[in-house]
């Protein structure tokens, strides 16, 4: 998959395409539907596949304290993209010149004079330009101005729900795992590098993989039962705490924090795939690292009984 950084990065050869624009947080089953159909008719007119997509999201620059939590940050989005069979990915950077741009001068700079589309598919509630005035019907009057045809994706419906990236962030606050993989049409999982910690869960007894988030805010906090890929040829078993560690004093970052099970490797630097498979309990105030030393211990217990890993002959005892 092509990835072409801002439109000033456009050449002739960009032009003519299918393509469709969008956030695409998560890329699940909703989305994927939307990419099926637009690969489908780029297939029919012998023509690249192009998604449109921005960084940071809007939301993110019109109210950052109320943007929604991300399910995927830049990196994981775009490697779901590819994963989908999408030819290109024009990425824009949004910020006050995209933002003040008027819905018409973005059809006319990117639309037309950019990618020169020939056909365009958008969401049922797709709105874009300044003040979001442009809709559904700018985009068809627009099209038969220039050219292109334009489409409607009706949304997906899956387990009686519409599927939406606002769904999927409630089921994984409410630690309901299953259904978010539903609606995402896979598990979910985070992925980032192995960073240095403070070593304090070697000091229990628990050493940890530290794995740097990357966005302002998780879909996701508490302890869970998980596997990460990345490591090996197969995925490995673990304990994970993602959160902002309430028991250690003056620390309110928020981290991943991840104990593989007989693991003892140094992996710094290296790029996993954590695999959240069942939520085991919140995160937890504990009035002394003893306390949470034996409540980690009984963490570690459960998960494996969950993933149906025995305990190693060392521990056994």
């Amino acid at each position: 998959m092509q990835l072409v950084r801002g439109s000033h990065n456009l050449r002739p050869a960009h032009r003519g395409c299918v393509a469709t624009i969008g956030n695409f947080d998560g890329v699940h089953l909703g989305h994927q539907a939307v990419f099926a159909a637009l690969k489908a008719r780029a297939r029919d007119m012998g023509l690249p596949s192009l998604v449109i997509t921005f960084e940071p999201q809007p939301l993110e620059v019109f109210r950052p304290a109320e943007a929604p939590a991300r399910l995927t940050r830049l990196r994981e989005k775009l490697a779901a993209i590819a994963d989908c069979g999408i030819d290109r990915v024009l990425l824009l950077e949004f910020g006050p010149h995209l933002a003040s741009e008027s819905a018409e001068g973005f059809i006319q700079r990117v639309l037309v004079d950019g990618l020169d589309v020939r056909h365009l598919y958008v969401g049922d509630d797709f709105r874009f330009g300044k003040g979001r005035a442009g809709d559904f019907g700018l985009l068809q009057w627009a099209g038969a101005e220039h050219g292109f045809g334009v489409e409607s994706l009706h949304s997906v419906i899956h387990l009686d729900e519409r599927v939406s990236s606002t769904g999927i962030r409630q089921a994984l606050a409410a630690g309901d795992l299953a259904r978010a993989a539903h609606w995402l049409g896979r598990p979910y999982a985070i992925c980032g590098r192995v960073g240095h910690g403070d070593k304090r869960g070697r000091s229990i007894g628990f050493p940890t993989l530290n794995v740097d988030l990357h966005r302002r805010v998780s879909p996701l906090r508490g302890v869970f039962a998980v596997r990460v890929s990345g490591l090996g040829d197969a995925p490995l078993p673990g304990v994970a705490n993602i959160g902002n560690r309430p028991t250690v004093a003056g620390d309110d970052r928020f981290l991943l924090e991840v104990h593989l099970f007989d693991f003892d490797r140094q992996v710094y630097g290296q790029h996993i795939a954590v695999e959240f498979v069942e939520r085991l309990r919140d995160e937890k105030k504990f009035d002394s690292f003893d306390q949470l030393k034996h409540q980690i211990q009984a963490d570690a217990v459960h998960a494996r009984e969950l993933l149906g890993v025995a305990v190693a002959a060392s521990q056994a005892g």
